[in-house]
């Protein structure tokens, strides 16, 4: 057993026996050849002529080489990638957690194109290429639906034209975007999202306009991955604070690989600062803390509570083990003991956790 291997543990369930959904299951473009075939002869030309391989983004966001990746016992030999092959889907996850259903993300950077016609192009391939070898090869399936991160008029176009496919049920969102999606810049996106009936899912991932930090660009990956607590909190206070979901009353939202331990000292701090400033929004007409309770929840991988004593304060402090979905994050690689987690909430929350959250969440599961 490799040092990564005894830090990771296997991927389990814990003492949870009944039916799972995973919020959040990572799927992967192989190479753009596979897209071809949904690409418009004028950007099968584009792609050729200019040798286009990937995004710019597409091996920063999981290193392939890092640890963290891709957990140790997935990395095939031949060096064919996790989340490239349905079969090792299944073999993998959705048959040893007796997955009843899996929600599928595809984070293949296209936010980072800027091209907007080019990105639009290849969210419009990337969906079209989950619907063919994944949706309708496996009905446990479904998907995040993917669009281009510089462009809500371009983005709603798409959630448009496929978002009513009932496979779809989430719309795929970076965590570090150009704006900070409470801006009404994003409003043509979320009316379509919620027009459709589906879930905002912000993921962890993207490549914002300006550094990853408040102050500047760090040095090393660690720095930037440790350092993402900032950026989720600021994306919550900004969606609470300019009503993104007074403006759009059905709108859901969820984010993933986000962590939650972070949450409830927010949540504190923005009902803290409401009542004092709430002349200043007076569109937020309930506690902030009531309203993330209501719309938001959050994917449980990486876990980030601290030791296991400390899970049962992080989650008394969000106040509602509602917002918790199971996740496998496949195939990254992280502590997987689900049972602290589950050992620390009381036993009628589990199967919300591993399954009922979800399905109350998302439509159609």
């Amino acid at each position: 057993m490799t040092a990564v291997q005894a830090a990771v543990g296997p991927l389990n369930t814990g003492s949870w026996t009944g039916p799972t959904i995973d919020a959040d299951v990572h799927v992967a473009v192989p190479g753009i050849d596979v897209l071809l075939p949904h690409l418009a002869d004028f950007w099968v030309e584009y792609v050729h002529e200019s040798n286009f391989q990937m995004p710019p983004g597409a091996s920063q966001i999981y290193p392939p080489g890092a640890p963290t990746t891709c957990r140790p016992e997935w990395r095939a030999a031949d060096g064919t990638p996790a989340g490239t092959d349905l079969a090792m889907l299944q073999r993998e996850v959705l048959d040893p957690l007796r997955v009843e259903r899996a929600v599928v993300n595809c984070s293949w950077a296209v936010d980072t194109i800027r091209h907007p016609d080019f990105s639009l192009a290849l969210a419009r391939a990337i969906n079209d290429w989950l619907v063919a070898e994944w949706l309708d090869r496996d009905p446990r399936l479904r998907a995040s639906l993917v669009v281009p991160g510089h462009d809500p008029a371009g983005a709603a176009t798409e959630i448009d034209r496929i978002g009513g496919h009932p496979g779809f049920v989430q719309v795929l969102l970076p965590s570090h975007s150009m704006r900070l999606y409470g801006n009404r810049l994003w409003h043509p996106m979320f009316e379509a999202i919620a027009r459709h009936d589906l879930v905002a899912g912000v993921h962890f991932g993207g490549q914002s306009d300006g550094p990853p930090t408040p102050t500047g660009h760090p040095a090393w990956f660690l720095e930037e991955h440790a350092g993402e607590l900032q950026l989720w909190a600021a994306q919550l206070t900004s969606v609470i604070a300019e009503g993104l979901f007074e403006k759009f009353r059905t709108l859901r939202m969820t984010f993933s690989e986000s962590g939650f331990a972070w949450m409830g000292g927010t949540m504190w701090r923005l009902d803290k600062e409401w009542k004092g400033l709430r002349r200043d929004i007076p569109w937020v007409v309930q506690p902030p803390s009531q309203t993330i309770r209501e719309r938001l929840k959050v994917t449980v991988q990486p876990l980030d509570a601290g030791p296991p004593e400390h899970y049962a304060n992080a989650i008394s402090w969000i106040g509602a083990p509602e917002m918790l979905m199971f996740a496998s994050d496949y195939p990254h690689a992280h502590d997987q003991d689900i049972q602290r987690l589950l050992d620390a909430v009381p036993e009628s929350a589990h199967a919300g956790i591993m399954g009922d959250n979800a399905r109350a969440h998302y439509r159609g599961l």
